[in-house]
């Protein structure tokens, strides 16, 4: 069974709820962003400019997808590595982002910050990205189209499955699954 995380979230408590390990499927509209775009949504705070989006109780999937075949509103959408983002997270948390989405770990800073502004970091499976661009049911360039695949993008999705790694009351999935692995071996 999983919990139902609809984005923008209207309320955050449900983030509270969530434990390192839960299954969530994720329904409404994400943002989707990779380096390039966080560099320049950091350096638009540097400027005092306006971003070109709210971030508020909002979902961040670090993805860059490929083309959309035809009949196709998007190609293979698989996470990227989420450490690449380390950097420039905590002052995405700060700013009132909800939730973060992709593989792999996160630094300390991060998790330090996802308890800090109650957020939280999902996962979701590498490897998977044509059966992922299914649960996208429209995708559009939303800034910075000169990036291509790295440009700011909003995704409607439907039933899109992650698992819950880092929660906003502290925890760590992959280091749970590893503690686990080392006693069985």
């Amino acid at each position: 069974m999983s919990t139902k995380l609809v984005f923008p979230l209207k309320d955050r408590k449900i983030l509270r709820s969530l434990k390192p390990g839960d299954l969530v499927s994720i329904y409404g509209r994400v943002l989707a962003a990779r380096d390039a775009t966080h560099r320049r949504l950091l350096q638009m705070l540097e400027h005092n400019e306006p971003l070109p989006v709210s971030l508020r109780n909002q979902c961040i999937y670090y993805v860059g997808p490929t083309p959309a075949p035809p009949g196709r509103v998007i190609g293979s959408a698989g996470p990227t590595t989420a450490y690449r983002m380390d950097a420039y997270t905590p002052r995405l948390l700060e700013l009132g982002l909800a939730a973060t989405m992709g593989k792999g770990p996160r630094g300390p800073e991060v998790k330090e910050a996802i308890m800090k502004y109650g957020a939280v970091y999902l996962a979701t499976f590498g490897g998977a990205g044509a059966y992922l661009s299914e649960r996208i049911q429209a995708a559009r360039v939303i800034a910075f189209p000169e990036l291509g695949p790295e440009a700011l993008f909003e995704l409607e999705v439907e039933d899109f499955p992650a698992v819950v790694i880092n929660p906003p009351s502290g925890g760590d999935y992959y280091e749970e699954v590893r503690k686990r692995a080392g006693r069985n071996l």
